[in-house]
């Protein structure tokens, strides 16, 4: 079952709460929008893939950030099912 969250945040705290969502580990896919709605960025998670895969995302999103005032961070988490 997949759960699906959004976060308004501003650019400058953007890299922050990315860097922190991916090491949840729970979370399949990171989309970012802006105030309209319009996609600005989105990448899937996978189970197993951290680290230095992540850091041109990461590098990428920063400069966005930069760019950009307030922002919406939806994800999409995997229930964890006991």
């Amino acid at each position: 079952m997949t759960i699906k969250e959004s976060f308004l945040i501003e650019g400058e705290n953007l890299v922050k709460k990315v860097k922190e969502l991916i090491e949840e580990g729970n979370v399949r896919k990171i989309t970012v929008t802006d105030k309209a709605g319009k996609e600005l960025v989105s990448f899937p998670l996978t189970i197993g893939v951290v680290g230095a895969v992540f850091a041109p995302v990461l590098a990428a999103i920063g400069a966005m950030a930069a760019l950009i005032g307030e922002c919406t961070i939806h994800i999409e988490r995997e229930k964890q099912e006991f």
